[in-house]
């Protein structure tokens, strides 16, 4: 009787163990994604990158980052050829992670309706995901960017003083909120005053005092899935040009002496190569372009 102390504290400890191993680390997904991607997008084979995604997405929340779309690339890709994406279930899961830009879910409002999900459905979902955003980030990053962008680039003074009071906003929203993601705050400030947080990032190089800080935080948020890698690289990356003159990503204009280091580099974090980011970022514009020509038709 007297060992059950020891024994339940033993067990306590072996479940905490158990959970902290359970979370799971982004990077390693983003990583899976750029392989998958590489299937469809270099290799050609969608049929198998449907399949390889369904296994990612059975393990991981899906993400659906900018350019590469990995979520609503697999959905549209299953439609495509009559495979199994999970209906209705996973188009409600879609809704948020396109719900921040704009129109975006428009175009995909015909694979909505051909499940049983019609328009009103769609908005009343975008609505009441606009309702739940952390109102109290809106607030204070709305005024943060605009201080973000007073006095640039002319007045150093200025600038300097501003960084600093959004380095300590940055840590206060990570100690109360985590990080402020589109998820939490939308990319649409008060008054329709839009506000674009990689920017400031990329600014929080120019902080003396807090920049280490805040860069270490930034990759926890990387493998928690909460920040994107490629944000991350231009935040380090504007630190390592100004300050190094020197590129660990390739995302600064500093010449590239070692692609394979880089390629490293970005593998490291989740980022793909750059011949593959080059092909990514050409079908982008190329899509944009097609998009712009059709709407004005």
């Amino acid at each position: 009787m007297k060992n059950f102390p020891l024994i339940n504290c033993c067990i306590a400890f072996v479940t905490l163990l158990l959970l902290s191993s359970c979370k799971k680390n982004y990077i390693t997904y983003y990583n899976k994604v750029n392989d998958i991607d590489s299937t469809y997008r270099l290799a050609n084979n969608p049929k198998l990158a449907i399949k390889e995604y369904r296994d990612l997405f059975d393990e991981y929340e899906p993400k659906n980052q900018e350019r590469i779309q990995e979520y609503a690339t697999y959905i549209t890709l299953a439609d495509q050829y009559n495979k199994d994406f999970g209906g209705k279930e996973s188009l409600y899961k879609l809704i948020p992670l396109i719900a921040p830009y704009n129109n975006e879910y428009k175009k995909y409002l015909p694979i909505f309706n051909k499940y049983g999900i019609d328009n009103k459905s769609v908005e009343q979902e975008i609505a009441q995901w606009k309702k739940n955003l952390n109102k109290q980030l809106i607030d204070s990053f709305t005024i943060a960017f605009t201080r973000d962008q007073a006095g640039r680039p002319e007045d150093t003074a200025l600038i300097r003083k501003n960084v600093e009071k959004n380095a300590k906003l940055f840590m206060w929203a990570f100690k109360e909120y985590g990080f402020p993601s589109v998820q939490k705050i939308g990319l649409i400030g008060n008054n329709g005053n839009g506000f674009y947080i990689p920017t400031m990032l990329t600014h929080m190089n120019e902080s003396k005092d807090h920049y280490p800080y805040i860069k270490e935080k930034l990759l926890e948020y990387v493998k928690s899935g909460d920040l994107s890698p490629h944000d991350y690289a231009l935040m380090d990356d504007a630190y390592m040009g100004i300050h190094k003159k020197s590129t660990v990503y390739g995302f600064n204009f500093i010449q590239v002496k070692d692609s394979a280091q880089i390629n490293r580099n970005r593998k490291s974090i989740g980022i793909p190569s750059m011949k593959h980011s080059f092909k990514i970022r050409k079908d982008y514009y190329k899509n944009l372009q097609q998009n712009d020509t059709h709407n004005l038709q």
